[in-house]
């Protein structure tokens, strides 16, 4: 069910960041201050999946979601940010179901409670998120709670799970280097910092043997029983299928839905985090959750909506949200994939925010793109100039241009076209929020 944009919760959320600082403060103080006042409801939960990472958390948490539903059971979900609305960050669980996006009703007296909770004090917005989501989580039944890390995970707000089921820990690479760390060493150290003493810990595929390195000995000098991507488990292709191979044997299963072949390695990780917090996992379950799975604007291929009637007919277009190197890596990794079964001229639609490297993420195209087309993300402050991010597209190699929207990029495409070419295929991503802007104006938020 969708909300619309001026719901109450998210007219109670505006109220708040007029009040509190924007952005993160990482500390465990203030969020620990504010639970105790509120009866400490994160340690009221079902058994929680704590899942961090540079890249590839989202899809882990949407694979975990899919697997636990497909058994039967009922699952919380929390996600940041948002793609459209407010709401999406609070997944609420159906017993035999999908979960529900929050009941604007019900968030909206969640965060008055937490408001009030915190009478004024100094906190962020994300803090007051957090401690709604495990007000609502520990209120409404449910059999299990998936959480998806914000930043980091050492000091970010839903690091107060002290006895997680599982904590899962996805492709590290650099981001965020202002708050982590400017080495993928540190910035392991800081997403390793949601392992927990004796509790299991899944890790990921890791590109970088250095992050690797600092999982597995964290995992190790805490007493973690540990499964590690690769070692204990792992994933690949075989004639159309994919096989998923852990202590218990091969199980040959369907690709997942989502595109990319990075989505074997998410996909593998949500299994083995599944079973490493007792859930039983059958063949039938994983079946069932690699062809359901969904999470928007993750290769998401956009079919309907109003910014069609911009592109050329016949156009292939994506929609992705990747927004570092590592993550342009893998989305051009996917491309380059659909082209080879099926040439066309690519074009990229992209914005970014001013916290990434944006030479580093189109560079990953620089041999797949013909042109680039730069747009400013709307409704944040962080938005990179598209003047700006057209010449850091030069850098990487690419011809680009500033354009003034994402309609107007894809009228210029379709003037572009040339007879007896095939119609392209389109890229429009560099950020979640700039995903959310796309969705939006598309007019198909996440429901």
């Amino acid at each position: 069910m969708n909300q619309p944009v001026a719901s109450e919760a998210a007219q109670e959320i505006e109220r708040l960041m007029t009040l509190h600082p924007k952005g993160f403060d990482l500390s465990l103080e203030r969020i620990t201050r504010l639970l105790e006042v509120l009866g400490n409801p994160q340690l009221k939960l079902p058994p929680v999946i704590h899942v961090a990472g540079t890249n590839g958390k989202g899809s882990c948490t949407a694979f975990c979601q899919a697997l636990l539903e497909a058994g039967g059971h009922s699952v919380h979900v929390h996600t940041s940010p948002h793609l459209v609305n407010w709401h999406e960050r609070f997944r609420i669980g159906v017993k035999g179901g999908r979960g529900q996006l929050v009941d604007d009703a019900l968030l909206a007296d969640a965060l008055r409670r937490v408001a009030a909770a915190n009478d004024g004090q100094t906190i962020t917005v994300f803090e007051i998120l957090t401690a709604a989501t495990f007000l609502l989580f520990s209120e409404q039944p449910a059999d299990a709670v998936i959480l998806e890390v914000g930043l980091g995970g050492r000091f970010d707000a839903t690091n107060v799970i002290a006895n997680p089921a599982v904590s899962v820990i996805m492709p590290i690479a650099l981001d965020h280097q202002a708050y982590l760390g400017d080495r993928v060493e540190l910035i392991a150290a800081e997403k390793a910092g949601i392992m927990k003493r004796r509790r299991p810990v899944v890790v990921g595929h890791q590109e970088f043997e250095a992050a690797r390195e600092v999982l597995i000995s964290t995992a190790d000098r805490l007493g973690c029983p540990l499964s590690v991507y690769g070692q204990d488990f792992s994933a690949h292709e075989e004639f159309g299928r994919l096989i998923y191979q852990d202590e218990d044997g091969l199980h040959d299963l369907p690709l997942p839905r989502l595109p990319g072949r990075h989505q074997y390695a998410n996909a593998a990780a949500a299994i083995r985090a599944v079973k490493a917090a007792d859930f039983t996992v059958t063949d039938q379950m994983m079946e069932k959750a690699m062809t359901s799975v969904e999470w928007p604007a993750r290769l998401q291929r956009i079919t309907e909506g109003k910014l069609l009637e911009f592109a050329p007919k016949g156009a292939e277009i994506w929609l992705d949200g990747g927004h570092n190197p590592a993550g342009g890596e893998v989305i051009a990794e996917a491309i380059a994939a659909f082209e080879e079964r099926q040439p066309r001229p690519l074009y990229l639609i992209t914005g970014m925010i001013n916290t990434k490297d944006p030479v580093g993420y189109f560079r990953a195209f620089a041999d797949l793109a013909e042109h680039v087309f730069t747009v400013r993300i709307r409704d944040s402050e962080a938005g990179l100039d598209p003047v700006v991010l057209a010449h850091s597209a030069f850098d990487a190699g690419l011809v680009a241009e500033p354009s003034a929207s994402v309609a107007e990029a894809l009228q210029e495409i379709t003037l572009r076209q040339i007879p007896d070419r095939p119609p392209p295929r389109i890229l429009i991503g560099g950020s979640l929020y700039f995903a959310g802007n796309v969705l939006a104006d598309n007019g198909t938020p996440p429901t």
